[in-house]
């Protein structure tokens, strides 16, 4: 988080610790930043962190506990924070889950929800009446789109920064960090776990070394077990939960140096716990990017070259693009016969690049609610975005975007419209690829296949004779 992490100092650490410099200048420093985010990327601890760098007074407040069933008690807890906040300047304010307390006015039933967001706004606008009282107010959320409007204008939450799902490097730096207390193996290798947990946030990793400390805790002592009584086959993971028990209760004194001395956590200790560890980025609607490279598929050399340079190489240098002031390629179509390989290319695809991955099986998206669909659309991008650079996979695009006029439902027609926008629209797809795979490609809307959207199109063809010699080297190798 380099670049965080130096935005957040100049945006924050400057002005608390020497305010005078703006004043000088005759202008007013900022007053609030939003930190938004998938969850577990590192939001609340950015802001103890700056907190902890500032050495000023630091007021966590968790949203939700504002809230108060008596009328009036809510602003009043508002006010009393700015005002702590206020006396003990300079100091930083932290919100955490702000939306809670800052809901869209316009979808608000009840009128005490409508005052407490008047009220932050009120108390957000006095901090900036005494250029002498510095206060530094940070929100933290993984839903900014359900915040006032009113609250992200400049003046408020001047700057709003994304967190994003951690890459591949990140991932390395985050172990390094996590693992730093550890004692950990020398043959220990941390670029091979860190592509092992792609879509891992920091939260994740976290519990992930937790899980494997504890595998390598169960292996001492079943050693132990092993050493004071011989293992029985017979009924051999109850007997062995039991005697393990048992040999915990009778073994009270602590573990002598020499008994603690072979204990070290290995990589197959991490290896073993991602079986149990699911990801934030699969639950939040992400596919594990599958763990198939080009070695994987046969034949079919020329479309996998071309796929490699339209995809694959501008996810993975994207400086040399910038540098050649080249625009990068928005996506492919692969169409052709039944079971020629074309999802099998795209999964190659994303292991390859090894960016996000989000796969979306046919019509899944369709929804018989009226403007559900259509959202299910602008979700999927969303998502896309929060995790940057990353691989949208639509398995049978011909049932998801459909000619227009061809049938009577209104729903695919609407939905091929959101499609065509978020491809294309006045919104820009920064690092965002899109795949299509069909066998009807005459059953597309015209409009999805126009350069600039799913521009290149790729026909995968039956297998010749030396296809096939290719394709039963790999599938016998």
């Amino acid at each position: 988080m380099e670049k965080i992490i130096q935005e957040l100092r100049e945006l924050v650490e400057w002005p608390l610790l020497h305010p005078e410099i703006y004043s000088h200048i005759g202008v007013y420093p900022p007053r609030g930043i939003l930190l938004h985010g998938p969850p577990g990327c590192g939001k609340t601890l950015l802001a103890y962190a700056i907190a902890g760098e500032c050495q000023c007074s630091f007021f966590p407040v968790s949203a939700p506990e504002i809230v108060s069933s008596i009328s009036g008690k809510s602003e009043h807890k508002l006010r009393t924070l700015f005002w702590k906040a206020k006396d003990k300047s300079p100091s930083i304010l932290f919100f955490d889950e702000v939306e809670v307390i800052t809901p869209k006015r316009s979808n608000l039933q009840r009128e005490m929800e409508k005052r407490i967001v008047a009220q932050f706004l009120t108390c957000f606008d006095d901090i900036d009446r005494d250029p002498n009282i510095f206060v530094m107010v940070l929100g933290a959320t993984n839903h900014p789109e359900n915040i006032d409007k009113a609250l992200r204008r400049a003046g408020r939450f001047d700057r709003e920064i994304k967190i994003g799902i951690p890459d591949k490097i990140a991932r390395k730096h985050i172990l390094h960090v996590i693992t730093a207390k550890m004692i950990i193996s020398n043959n220990f290798s941390f670029s091979y776990l860190a592509k092992k947990t792609h879509g891992f946030t920091g939260a994740d990793l976290k519990i992930l070394a937790k899980e494997a400390a504890n595998l390598c805790i169960k292996r001492i002592f079943t050693k132990m077990m092993e050493e004071n009584e011989p293992l029985i086959k017979t009924n051999e993971k109850l007997e062995n939960r039991q005697r393990l028990s048992k040999l915990l209760k009778n073994h009270k004194d602590p573990l002598s140096r020499e008994e603690l001395a072979p204990l070290e956590i290995k990589l197959r200790d991490f290896i073993q716990a991602l079986k149990y560890i699911k990801p934030s980025m699969k639950r939040e609607g992400f596919s594990l990017v599958p763990d198939i490279t080009w070695e994987d598929v046969g034949a079919l050399d020329e479309i996998k070259s071309s796929l490699q340079t339209s995809i694959v190489e501008p996810i993975q240098e994207p400086m040399l693009y910038e540098h050649m002031n080249v625009q990068m390629s928005c996506g492919a179509l692969l169409y052709g016969p039944p079971g020629c390989g074309k999802t099998l290319l795209a999964k190659a695809v994303a292991a390859e690049s090894g960016a996000s991955f989000i796969s979306v099986k046919g019509p899944e998206l369709l929804n018989k609610y009226v403007g559900e669909s259509e959202k299910a659309v602008r979700e999927l991008f969303q998502r896309a975005n929060a995790s940057l650079p990353c691989i949208i996979l639509f398995d049978e695009l011909d049932s998801l975007a459909p000619i227009r006029g061809s049938n009577d439902s209104s729903v695919s027609e609407r939905v091929v419209n959101q499609l065509l926008t978020e491809l294309d629209g006045l919104e820009t797809r920064d690092n965002i690829f899109v795949i299509g795979v069909t066998n009807r490609p005459d059953m597309i809307d015209r409009a999805m296949l126009r350069p600039g959207r799913l521009e290149k199109l790729l026909y995968v063809p039956l297998p010749d004779s030396e296809g096939r010699i290719s394709i039963l080297t790999k599938i016998l190798r």
